[in-house]
């Protein structure tokens, strides 16, 4: 056993650590010990078999040795019914990424049921539902179908074994004499047949094989086949049920007010108006997430509550919080001394003295919010001895533990209920698990008020994009060496900017957060595809009492466009072509990065004719393992900003369902616009200044360009999707930018008086 590595010994020790900020690392024997009351006697071997999502070896490895089998079980996930309906249990959130359609295609695939009888729903909290690589349950980092593509068809292969067996025994004759067809198993050469759901039962009684063959993928019929969404339907005649839609017996809606400046605390409460507003049953203060006190308005329906809330004379003992102004002026002080964290470091530092040519940029990325469509939201049921929570997140296994501590419960007692949710972006994988553990305190301030009824708490649009977690206000500072032919021949990199792994549970996993770094800052830098001979990294992270939190594609956000937009001005610089540029400075190695660049520069007829007042810009980046190129053709009419085409090319492995890789790209690019052309959070003596869309926009329909998407064929095992389409928007648009109007833009949003 590795030193220093904390040993769970069952479930509720896992997430108990969880909630108190402990290291979580497990082996996978204590792994498999803590989670195997979850699926009975019936367990299926399922090997790792492929690398972290950051590009690091398989959690197994790390800890020394062969890798262990994985185990599950498999009525975990797949159940088969008399009526020969198949439904498929997935163990992450879907909230517009297609999760439940992809990971039911994967199971399909290899147990060969007919696809017409498939149908998805989520998975309870439990850790047979677990990320591979974290030993958690959560959706995030575009790590779904790329840490269960094998895992998944393991399991559907297995099932298939199972019931072939079940077959053969029935008629007395060994496995190898039958065979399936679209839900059916069938005698070899003989007349009698069973369907899965007249064998299900007595498939489920026997051993699970200790080894099942997957398909060669040149046989699947489902895998890479254009398959539309389960979930469609549902949405659209709105049986869906999202966590707004919760409704529960004798059920109580709950409106919080909380301080204005982060860190604030309360020093009065005159509730008398709030309480005569008809509707509201009580007023109580609870306790918030990131410390402090807030005031919960009871009410039978969000109207009242929310009335109620306007109604509080409150007072509040605010601390002096930062004005975005001031803010950057300490950034650019950090800009100017060396930064005292070095993340990566490669050849002569003091190259750049010896350089023919240099270019300096200072870049400048604003706060984000989140801003999803459905605004956050929690149902809480505490009983004396279980809670039932609720809600469309992301993070299953760190909610149930933290809302287990929150109601004085052992997790083994607390069930979480995913729903559908109306987007996220991140802010529903909070490691505080803030909008579930608030509901719950204020469930819990109920009981004690002798109030025992569930409780809806809602957070408005304008309580999450003044109040919520943001995405990090970033500095850079690029200093570029080049010789006489414009190739850099030194590269210094400094980043500045606030730490979002900090302070998280996740410090504690090497592969995120190691000597201080955390990974998610300098991501997109120091793994450049680019040849940097002397390429230096340095960060400083600044302590602002801001709640940052991961936001699509994280750090990826602005180090892409930094990146990218310093390239396009090498290759400017040189007299070159941008695409012929890039492919020239990229490192060898680098063959899928190439290979979207050459399908990007053919399906946009890269170099073709114009209408007048256009221009286009191309950008490259891999994020979350999947390489993505875009090209942007842009133009500039009456100091309006204009994309009017994007096209776009992914490698992301094999492509497991064409039309999710289309979708995914496609809301990139338009995430990735709302943010470069309106994307901004300002602060003023510590109070968010923006509250809503009208203030807070994003892209509308009339400004969304027509978008292709064109996969990168390949045979390799699938990589990220829902996060990598965004980082390339923005800087291609700014390469396009440059070439209309000669500004080299270094400011997001853009801002075309200030370039």
């Amino acid at each position: 056993m590795d030193p220093g590595i904390e040993v769970h010994t069952d479930r509720d020790a896992l997430l108990t650590a969880l909630a108190s900020g402990r290291a979580v690392p497990v082996s996978r024997r204590q792994f498999l010990k803590a989670t195997g009351m979850a699926g009975g006697g019936l367990m299926l071997g399922i090997g790792l078999g492929q690398g972290g999502p950051l590009g690091g070896r398989p959690a197994a490895a790390q800890e020394g040795g062969a890798p262990p089998t994985k185990v599950y079980p498999p009525a975990a996930f797949i159940r088969i019914g008399e009526d020969e309906r198949v439904t498929i249990i997935v163990g992450k959130l879907e909230f517009g990424q297609g999760i439940l359609t992809s990971m039911p295609m994967l199971i399909v695939e290899e147990l060969d049921c007919d696809w017409d009888k498939v149908r998805a729903e989520h998975a309870p909290a439990d850790l047979v539902y677990e990320n591979p690589v974290f030993h958690a349950q959560f959706t995030g980092g575009s790590m779904s179908i790329m840490t269960s593509y094998t895992q998944m068809r393991t399991i559907g292969a297995a099932a298939r074994q199972m019931l072939m067996s079940a077959a053969a025994q029935r008629w007395g004759v060994t496995p190898d004499k039958v065979a399936t067809r679209r839900g059916v198993v069938f005698e070899k050469g003989g007349k009698r047949s069973l369907t899965y759901g007249q064998l299900a039962h007595d498939a489920m009684g026997l051993p699970v094989p200790a080894d099942v063959a997957l398909k060669d993928p040149k046989t699947f019929t489902r895998i890479g086949k254009p398959t539309r969404r389960l979930d469609s339907p549902e949405k659209i005649n709105g049986k869906a049920q999202f966590g707004m839609d919760v409704r529960l017996p004798d059920m109580r809606v709950a409106v919080l007010a909380r301080p204005p400046v982060f860190g604030g605390k309360i020093t009065k409460v005159d509730d008398a108006k709030a309480r005569a507003v008809p509707g509201v049953e009580a007023v109580l203060q609870v306790p918030l997430d990131r410390g402090g006190i807030g005031v919960a308005v009871i009410a039978k329906g969000y109207w009242p509550a929310h009335q109620g809330r306007d109604a509080l004379d409150l007072q509040w003992d605010l601390p002096a919080g930062p004005t975005t102004a001031s803010q950057l002026e300490q950034y650019r002080a950090m800009l100017s001394q060396p930064g005292p964290l070095v993340a990566r470091t490669v050849g002569d530092p003091n190259a750049l003295a010896g350089a023919a040519k240099r270019i300096e940029a200072d870049y400048e990325f604003p706060y984000l919010a989140h801003a999803p469509m459905e605004p956050l939201n929690a149902t809480a049921d505490l009983k004396a001895d279980s809670l039932t929570v609720w809600s469309g997140t992301q993070m299953q296994t760190l909610d149930q533990a933290l809302a287990a501590k929150a109601a004085g419960l052992k997790p083994d007692q607390v069930k979480i209920v995913t729903m559908f949710a109306g987007g996220g972006f991140g802010r529903r994988a909070n490691p505080n698990s803030d909008f579930v553990v608030e509901a719950v305190n204020v469930a819990k301030a109920m009981r004690q008020a002798g109030i025992e009824a569930p409780v809806k708490v809602i957070w408005s649009r304008e309580d999450d994009i003044r109040g919520g977690y943001y995405r990090p206000m970033n500095m850079h500072r690029v200093r570029v060496g080049l010789d006489q032919s414009g190739v850099p021949v030194a590269w210094s990199h400094l980043v500045v900017g606030q730490s979002i792994l900090k302070g998280t549970p996740f410090e504690a996993v090497p592969l995120l957060f190691k000597d201080g770094i955390d990974s998610t800052s300098v991501e997109g830098v120091v793994d450049t595809p680019y040849r940097l001979p002397n390429f230096r990294v340095e960060v400083n992270y600044p302590d602002i009492n801001v709640p940052v939190l991961w936001w699509r594609s994280v750090g990826h956000t602005h180090t892409a466009y930094v990146m990218e937009t310093l390239v396009d001005e090498l290759a400017a610089a040189a007299g070159k072509d941008p695409i012929e540029y890039r492919l020239a400075l990229l490192d060898p190695a680098q063959t899928r990065h190439r290979a979207a660049l050459e399908l990007v520069r053919s399906k946009s007829r890269w170099g073709s004719p114009l209408p007048a007042g256009r221009a286009r810009g191309v950008a490259v980046h891999k994020s979350f393992e999947s390489v993505v190129a875009q090209v942007a053709e842009v133009s500039v009419d009456q100091g309006r900003i204009r994309v009017h085409k994007v096209t776009c090319a992914i490698d992301c492995g094999r492509a497991v369902n064409p039309l999710t890789v289309d979708a995914q790209v496609v809301s990139g690019v338009a995430f990735g616009l709302s943010a470069a052309l309106y994307g901004r959070i300002t602060l003023k003596d510590g109070r968010v200044e923006q509250s809503n869309f009208p203030d807070y926009p994003v892209l509308r329909f009339d400004e969304m360009p027509q978008t292709s998407v064109h996969i990168v064929p390949s045979s390799a095992a699938p990589t990220g999707l829902g996060e990598p389409g965004t980082p390339p928007i923005a800087p291609a648009v700014a390469n396009a930018l440059a070439r209309l109007t000669g500004k080299r833009f270094r400011r997001l949003p853009f801002d075309l008086s200030a370039a």
